[in-house]
């Protein structure tokens, strides 16, 4: 039997940008190029970025993923080990050199603007206050620039009412990259309204790639049967774009690490689907995810573009002579 006939017609709308930020494309190929430089194993603290096709993808090349410095073999203390795309605390790379392990930073450069954003709060003397999700490495990473008490984590609107500090004058506030542009405003207003002396950071703390992504989604949304958002469940950025899409006015929204897990019963009858990637996503896996579509319906892609990105990233200097070439990235970009 001919799996094509009579398919129903699918108008699939594919938002752009989507996918991989530069912070992201960076963080995989300082592990790809140190392979090609150092030789396996290359250590990882930390997945590198939120993605378990990425993570795995490494792994098969010869990286080993540890959580803590500790797990690395002295038979292998000089292999490089890369911190990840979230940033890690002070306490890390301090850890690395007393162990005298050579390490490569891959935080992402918006991240570390945020840390120096925080660390130039507390030097004028103000509390700082973090608008983030408790446990997401990269909050852990940012209140670990600073002394501990000297950050106050606010997650919510409600957070925000409850909040007593100790010197209500002397407040600066940053966010978390990742966030939902708006939800972020609501909080900061409450904040600001209490706290009239509020300093906010000198640039914005929510990145580039996390507002053109929501942005997109906003737009491609109305009138979404469905939306899938290509991501990983523990991706804050990810989770976003699900609840963008919702608020947006798409009728169902999923977060789908892989074709593989896509329910078609609850799928159904659908006319109009939105995707979109969360910025860790391969684009391989997107590109996957349409063809299981186009096996099933009679689908057309229309492109929803909002902005163009054309950041770029240098890798750490002890990398950039290493070529890096189409092939050893065919793997997540396609």
């Amino acid at each position: 039997m001919n799996m094509h006939v009579d398919r129903p017609p699918l108008t699939i709308r594919l938002c752009g940008p989507r996918g991989f930020c530069a912070g992201v494309d960076r963080a995989i190929q300082i592990v790809v190029l140190a392979l090609k430089r150092y030789g396996a194993p290359v250590y990882v603290r930390h997945e590198i970025v939120h993605n378990r096709y990425v993570v795995e993808g490494l792994e098969a090349k010869g990286a080993i993923f540890v959580e803590e410095l500790d797990e690395i073999p002295a038979e292998h203390r000089e292999q490089p080990v890369v911190f990840s795309a979230h940033g890690v605390p002070k306490s890390v790379p301090e850890d690395a050199a007393s162990r005298n392990l050579f390490y490569l930073d891959a935080t992402c450069p918006l991240v570390s603007k945020v840390h120096k954003q925080a660390m130039r709060h507390e030097r004028l003397g103000r509390h700082v206050i973090l608008i983030g999700h408790e446990g997401h490495p990269e909050v852990i990473g940012t209140m670990g620039q600073l002394p501990p008490g000297s950050v106050s984590l606010i997650e919510t609107v409600e957070d925000a009412d409850a909040y007593e500090p100790a010197d209500p004058d002397n407040l600066g506030y940053v966010t978390q990259t990742t966030l939902s542009v708006d939800d972020t405003a609501g909080v900061i207003a409450r904040l600001m309204e209490r706290f009239p002396n509020l300093t906010p950071p000198s640039a914005d703390s929510i990145c580039y790639a996390t507002t053109n992504r929501q942005e997109a989604v906003k737009q491609a949304a109305p009138g979404c049967d469905l939306f899938i958002v290509v991501g990983a469940p523990n991706s804050s950025n990810s989770k976003r774009l699900v609840e963008v899409a919702l608020r947006a006015g798409a009728t169902r929204s999923l977060l789908v690490q892989r074709a593989s897990e896509i329910d078609w019963d609850y799928v159904g009858n659908i006319r109009t689907l939105g995707i979109s990637a969360g910025a860790s996503a391969p684009e391989v896996i997107v590109d996957e995810i349409i063809e299981a579509f186009r096996q099933r319906f009679d689908a057309k892609v229309e492109l929803a573009i909002t902005a163009e990105e054309n950041e770029h990233f240098l890798v750490n200097r002890e990398l950039r002579d290493v070529e890096l070439t189409r092939e050893d990235m065919a793997w997540v970009n396609g």
